[in-house]
């Protein structure tokens, strides 16, 4: 029926077949087992090329890996298989690290790490926000990474901790990214009675300046911290501390505060709005802000509101119709409420002087300046808080302070008493997400708040 050939060929791989049936292990025969396809017309033995081996198979991988350092033929996809098994990785960068200091400049800095202007300027020329490497301060930490070949990789500045800017190599040149991380917030309490001062009693419940600061900001809208604050006052502050790798940085924002003043309480709670402005609000969504600040600098009244009181120089009755705070010269002084300047100049015995017009008939006037601002002209408008002049003696004055004015539809009212008008209260649109934080701030406040008189009891005892 066949050829003799054929048969003789037929006859010999049933003997290597059943040779290497023998010769396999006896156990993970089906993963092991190697299969030949017999061409009778050709007179040929083969074996065929093998799919790919299963990711969850370790079995198949071993036998793959095998076939290929055996020397037995394999297939171009077994060729590559092998190719990528034994692909080198990429070899590390050299990097070379410069602690910038006072002089130094991005051109020198390239030229120290062995890189020419002109790679310096394709630096500087790349996409995104490779442009800000040419801003450069004393105290920051710049590194230049080579490849293989001495050619640059990449260039890191490292601004601070948790801000750097990184600038690398690409097909199409090079490309800079801002790259910020996130310190972990850690909610902190603190509490304390005032015995002395708020700064000494604040300081001494473990609050540092700046939150007292803070402190002072929330809550300066209605208490005056100068004159109105009375022994045996209050305040409770729910606040962050920021850490880094584990490490402590500083401290965060207040998230929620309460102030007892003089029997009267009032509380505080972060909200931050869909816009990501944040700003304090009370419990039912009314802002602490005012439209204008109860006193635009932090100094001492060294002459009170008085109709009735002689001027110091002119040694004859008239109105006092503004409050004086004694400060020193260049002390900043702050508008005490968004607004337009209606006149920035000289103005009689005023001095230099800044006049701001508000809303609801309000207006304000700051006197006696050494300098008004730059950018201070009639017209412009300012935002609450911005600087508008530095204090002085212009003008009638017999020292250095600021003679504050605070006027309603043209009439002087005193304004360390008058009822501030309210700044914007939460939106009606984010009541709800706003009640759903402030019942989380509060709720903190509480667990915090009754642990502290745990341990308060626990002492006592």
């Amino acid at each position: 029926m066949f050829p003799k050939t054929h048969l003789t060929i037929a006859a010999g791989a049933t003997v290597l077949v059943a040779a290497t049936v023998l010769m396999s292990p006896s156990s993970n025969v089906e993963a092991k087992r190697m299969s030949y396809s017999l061409d009778l017309e050709q007179g040929s033995v083969s074996a065929p090329a093998k799919g790919p081996a299963s990711a969850g198979d370790p079995e198949s991988a071993e036998v793959a890996t095998d076939d290929a350092t055996s020397g037995a033929p394999a297939s171009a996809e077994g060729q590559t298989e092998a190719t990528v098994a034994k692909t080198p990785p990429k070899p590390a960068l050299d990097w070379q690290t410069f602690d910038i200091k006072s002089g130094d400049t991005l051109s020198s800095l390239f030229k120290a790490a062995g890189f020419n202007d002109g790679i310096m300027l394709s630096v500087i020329h790349g996409e995104g926000d490779a442009d800000k490497l040419q801003r450069l301060y004393a105290g920051e930490t710049i590194r230049f990474a080579s490849d293989d070949q001495g050619k640059l990789a990449a260039v890191e500045l490292q601004r601070n901790r948790l801000k750097s800017l990184k600038v690398s190599r690409t097909d199409d040149g090079f490309k800079g990214e801002v790259l910020t991380r996130e310190p972990e917030a850690r909610p902190m309490f603190a509490s304390g009675v005032i015995d002395d001062s708020l700064y000494a009693s604040a300081r001494a419940a473990g609050l540092n300046d700046k939150l007292t600061m803070e402190l002072t900001d929330i809550f300066g809208w209605d208490i005056d911290f100068v004159y109105d604050v009375r022994k045996g006052d209050r305040f409770e502050v729910v606040y962050q501390d920021l850490y880094l790798d584990g490490e402590k940085l500083g401290t965060g924002k207040i998230l929620s505060a309460r102030f007892i003043n003089r029997g009267d309480e009032r509380l505080a709670l972060l909200y931050t709005d869909d816009s990501g402005n944040s700003d304090y609000f009370t419990p039912d969504g009314k802002s602490m802000r005012k439209a204008i600040l109860r006193t635009p600098i932090d100094a001492r009244v060294s002459s009170p509101f008085n109709l009735q009181r002689r001027h110091p120089v002119l040694g004859v009755v008239r109105p006092h119709e503004g409050t004086d705070y004694a400060a020193a010269p260049g002390t900043p002084i702050k508008a005490a409420g968004s607004g337009r300047i209606i006149s920035a100049g000289r103005k009689g015995g005023y001095g230099r002087a800044v006049v701001l017009q508000h809303g609801d008939g309000i207006t304000t006037l700051y006197a006696h300046m050494s300098r008004i601002a730059r950018g201070m002209k009639a017209g412009s408008r300012v935002k609450q808080g911005q600087t508008i002049g530095y204090v002085g003696s212009s003008g009638l004055a017999t020292g250095p302070h600021l003679h504050y004015e605070y006027r309603v539809n043209g009439r002087p009212v005193n304004s360390r008493t008058v009822k501030l008008p309210d700044a914007k209260p939460v939106p009606s649109s984010e009541m709800a997400q706003f009640r759903k934080i402030a019942d989380q701030r509060l709720a903190q406040f509480n667990v915090f708040e009754g642990r502290e008189q745990q341990l308060a009891m626990a002492e006592e005892e």
